[in-house]
């Protein structure tokens, strides 16, 4: 799925199950600063999908992403995480164990950034085409208004994959109903 985009990563860095990247795979996207919800939708729409075969994908940021990474490693489920630096630099420092648990159990941590880049913000935003272009799709679970994830849910769209949205009432859910 990742040759098939515009722009694809010339290199990637991978720790774990390359294997993987040959699976069909859905992401699950959403705010860092979630609501308890969210992060509950995040986990059990994982857990759901990675009970019937798919391989879930995230950024391995704070909030949506871990929870549903962690969805996903709760039922002996498929992950990747997609980093914005490199990966002897992992951020956020409070995922290591996240990184550590996906990489034991079978799925993989991946990169296009050489193993001692560390993180900055340009780097997310090119992560999230990635992170779409591995995937079938991609479920949006929250989205503040001119987010990464609205972003993301644009590149998606740019790169003909379908966008799902769970509805429910959150401050960070602006994003997604103004895309």
């Amino acid at each position: 799925m990742l040759r098939k985009i515009s722009d694809p990563p010339s290199k990637l860095y991978i720790e774990g199950n390359d294997k993987i990247l040959n699976t069909n795979c859905i992401s699950i996207i959403g705010s860092r600063a979630c609501s308890k919800e969210g992060a509950l939708i995040a986990q059990n729409f994982a857990k759901e999908l990675a009970l019937q075969g798919l391989t879930i994908v995230s950024g391995m940021a704070k909030g949506i992403d871990s929870a549903a990474h962690k969805g996903a490693l709760s039922v002996n489920g498929k992950t990747i995480a997609v980093l914005g630096c490199g990966l002897e630099n992992i951020y956020p420092k409070e995922n290591i164990t996240l990184y550590k648990k996906i990489v034991e159990n079978n799925g993989a941590v991946i990169t296009e950034y050489e193993k001692d880049v560390k993180a900055k913000s340009e780097y997310f935003l090119a992560r999230n085409r990635i992170v779409s272009g591995l995937s079938l799709g991609i479920l949006v679970i929250e989205a503040a208004h001119r987010s990464g994830t609205s972003v993301t849910a644009r590149i998606a769209k740019m790169q003909n994959r379908k966008v799902f949205c769970i509805p429910h009432e959150s401050e960070n859910y602006r994003g997604v109903r103004n895309e």
